[in-house]
C-alpha cells in the first residue's frame, strides 16, 4: 500500500511540474491570446531563449538593450557564455549578468569594439540588431559586398549591406512598405518573432541530396539521396535533336541498379549547349528525351543545358520542360539553369517558368578566375554568388525546388587555360611534403597555394553552403560527380 501511494505522490508530481513548466508561456498577463506574437513568445519562453519578468508579464511593449539582444542572441545560437567573463568593453565590468554573453558574442564577431565601449543598457536599434544577426551568421564580408543592392526602404542611409541581408533572409521586415526605420528601438516581443525565425531557418528539415554518377565504377553510398542523374548521354543536333549515348547500356543499367538499390530514383542525365536549343524546336527535343527515358527505363530526366543567351533560346528551354512535365507524369523533373550572375540580367533562362515544370530548379555556376597577389583565385561557388542567386529569386521560383549544384572538383589556372582535378588528383597533391590546405572566408571555398593554385570545395565548404540554401528554404544540394568528390565533401552532403 505504502509503495502505491509513493508511486501515486510521483505521478501526482511529475503532472505539477509538467503544468508548472507548461504555464509561463500560457499565462502571461501582459499577452492575450490573440496577441500578433503570442506564439513566437510562448516558443521563445519554452526553449528558455526568454523568461517571464517578475510577476507573470512578458515585457510586451518594453525596448530591448543591446546587452539583453547579445544575451538571447547567444542563446538562440546555442553559444555558451564565457566563465568567468574578462571586461572586453570598458563600461561592460566583468561581474555583469550579460558580460559572459557580451564577450563570446564580441569573439564571434558579432560586435566590434571600435570605441572601445559596447553601450550595454541602450536601446537596441533596429539597424544594430540587423548587423548583429547578419555578423552572427558569418556573412559580415558579404555584407560589404551587397550593400549597392536595391531594398524597398527610403529611409535606409547607412548599414545598407546588414539590412539588405537581414531583410533578405526573411529575419525582419519593414516597419511599412517603403520604412525599415533603422533608427527605432526593437522590442522584446518584436525581439522574440526575429529570433524564432532564425531558429526556424537554422533548425529547418534536413535538404536533400542529389547527385550526378558518370560511371558505374567508385559509386559512394548512395543511401540517403533523392535521386542520381546517370550520366548516359548528351544532345546532338543532326537537322534534328538527338540523344547521343555517353555510356554504354550495360553500364547505366548497372549504374541505375546501384541507384535504385540505394533507395534512390535513377534519373537519365543529359546535357547540352544553347546549339542545341533552336527556336521552335520545343516539340522535337521534348519526344527525343522522353523517348531516352522510356527506353532507359529511368524514373525521370534530369536536364542541364548550358550558355543559354538570347530570348528564343529560353522561351524554347521552357516550352520543352513544359511538355515534359506534362509527358514524364508522376517521374522526376530535375532542369539545370545558370544562376543569376552578380549585377546580371536574367534572360536566358525563364526562372519562374522552369521552376513552375520541374520537381527541381538545379542552379549552376560558372567558374571564373580573379588574380589576387599573383595568385590566381578560383573559388567555386562562392559564397556571395550563392546569396546573390538565392535572393535575386526569392519569390521568383518556389524556395522547396531550388536546388545548389556543387563542384566535385578542383579549378586549376594552368597557363591560359582552366583545368580541373578530380577528388584523387587534390587528394594526391595534399599528400605531397609541404602541402597545406587554406580556406578563403570570403569565399567559403579551400585552396592549395602554390604556382598553380587549386580551389576546391571541402566539407567545411558544403556545409556553410548547405546552411545558405537553407536560410533562404532552398530544397537540396546537388553534387557533380559522385564517383570522383573527396570523402569529406560526401560525408558533408546533408
Amino acid at each position: 500500500m505504502k509503495r502505491l501511494r509513493r508511486i501515486l505522490a510521483c505521478l501526482l508530481l511529475c503532472a505539477l511540474l509538467a503544468g508548472i513548466s507548461a504555464v509561463p508561456a500560457a499565462a502571461l498577463s501582459d499577452v492575450p491570446e490573440d496577441f500578433w506574437a503570442r506564439e513566437d513568445i510562448e516558443r521563445c519562453i519554452s526553449l528558455k531563449y526568454f523568461y517571464p519578468e517578475a510577476g507573470g508579464s512578458f515585457g510586451v511593449g518594453k525596448e530591448m538593450s543591446r546587452a539583453e539582444f547579445v544575451v538571447v542572441l547567444c542563446r538562440v545560437l546555442g553559444w555558451k557564455p564565457t566563465s568567468p567573463a574578462r571586461a572586453v568593453y570598458e563600461d561592460v565590468p566583468g561581474t555583469a549578468w550579460y558580460a559572459g554573453a557580451v564577450e563570446t558574442a564580441y569573439h564571434q564577431g558579432v560586435i566590434t569594439g571600435q570605441d572601445g565601449n559596447f553601450r550595454p543598457q541602450d536601446p537596441v536599434t533596429r539597424s544594430e540588431a540587423a548587423s548583429m544577426l547578419v555578423r552572427a551568421l558569418g556573412y559580415g564580408s558579404i555584407a560589404g559586398l551587397v550593400q549597392d543592392m536595391a531594398l524597398p526602404f527610403q529611409d535606409v542611409k547607412a548599414n545598407n549591406g546588414y539590412i539588405v541581408m537581414a531583410y533578405g533572409l526573411g529575419l525582419m521586415d519593414g516597419t511599412s512598405v517603403s520604412a525599415f526605420s533603422p533608427g527605432g528601438h526593437v522590442k522584446r516581443e518584436q525581439a522574440a518573432v526575429i529570433l524564432m525565425r532564425l531558429h526556424d531557418k537554422l533548425h529547418a528539415s534536413a535538404l536533400s541530396r542529389a547527385g550526378v554518377a558518370v560511371s558505374a565504377e567508385n559509386l559512394p553510398d548512395l543511401k540517403g539521396y533523392e535521386a542520381v542523374g546517370v550520366a548516359a548521354a548528351k544532345l546532338a543536333y543532326n537537322g534534328a535533336p538527338q540523344a547521343a549515348p555517353t555510356m554504354s547500356t550495360e553500364e547505366a543499367q548497372a549504374v541505375c541498379a546501384a541507384v535504385s538499390a540505394a533507395g534512390a530514383k535513377p534519373l537519365l542525365y543529359v546535357s547540352g549547349t544553347a546549339y542545341h536549343v533552336r527556336e521552335g524546336g520545343e516539340t522535337p527535343l521534348a519526344e527525343v528525351l522522353f523517348q531516352a527515358v522510356e527506353a532507359g527505363g529511368y524514373d525521370g530526366l534530369f536536364l542541364d543545358i548550358s550558355g543559354l543567351t538570347t530570348e528564343s533560346q529560353r522561351d524554347t528551354l521552357t516550352a520543352a520542360a513544359r511538355l515534359l512535365r506534362e509527358k514524364l507524369g508522376k517521374r522526376l523533373l530535375y532542369v539545370a539553369a545558370e544562376a543569376p550572375a552578380w549585377k546580371g540580367a536574367i534572360s536566358g533562362y525563364d526562372y519562374a517558368g522552369l521552376g513552375e515544370a520541374a520537381d527541381r530548379l538545379v542552379l549552376r555556376f560558372g567558374q571564373k578566375a580573379e588574380t589576387a597577389a599573383g595568385q590566381a583565385v578560383i573559388p567555386l561557388e562562392p559564397l556571395e554568388q550563392v546569396y546573390y542567386a538565392l535572393n535575386r529569386l526569392r519569390g521568383v521560383v518556389d524556395a522547396g525546388k531550388l536546388t545548389l549544384f556543387l563542384t566535385a572538383s578542383g579549378a586549376v589556372w594552368q597557363g591560359r587555360e582552366l583545368a580541373f582535378l578530380t577528388g584523387e588528383e587534390i587528394t594526391a597533391r595534399l599528400a605531397e611534403r609541404g602541402a597545406r590546405s587554406h580556406y578563403s572566408d570570403r569565399y567559403a571555398c579551400a585552396y592549395l597555394a602554390g604556382e598553380d593554385s587549386v580551389w576546391y570545395l571541402n566539407g567545411q565548404a558544403v556545409a556553410e553552403r548547405a546552411r545558405l540554401v537553407r536560410l533562404f528554404g532552398g530544397g537540396c544540394l546537388c553534387l557533380s560527380d559522385l564517383n570522383h568528390a573527396l570523402p569529406e565533401v560526401l560525408a558533408a552532403m546533408p
